[in-house]
């Protein structure tokens, strides 16, 4: 299975000290599928980076970029317009507890 990231980009700065009501329940909605994609072995990480530029990162596993870009595609916070998605191959080549 092919390894995939996926970086989301906030609609503006310091976005995580700033975000609206709405905004904070769609970003759960966001949070709550990457635990699912998580607890079905689709998802190999995700977080946020952390300062005024708040840039998210989900690295996954897909069968091919059709695949990726529909799972990327279909993120609650990109599918409601507060971020934007930038989809890239990817390969872990190291990690800590993986041979």
């Amino acid at each position: 299975m092919a390894q995939w990231i996926y970086f989301l980009y906030a609609p503006r700065e310091d976005f995580a000290a700033t975000m609206t009501a709405e905004e904070r329940r769609v970003w759960g909605l966001h949070f709550e599928r990457l635990k699912r994609l998580l607890a079905e072995g689709t998802l190999v990480m995700a977080g946020p980076t952390l300062g005024r530029i708040n840039t998210g990162i989900v690295v996954f596993e897909a069968t091919d970029e059709a695949a990726a870009r529909r799972l990327m595609d279909e993120d609650p916070a990109i599918l409601a317009g507060f971020a934007t998605g930038e989809l890239r191959g990817f390969q872990v080549s190291l990690l800590r507890g993986r041979d």
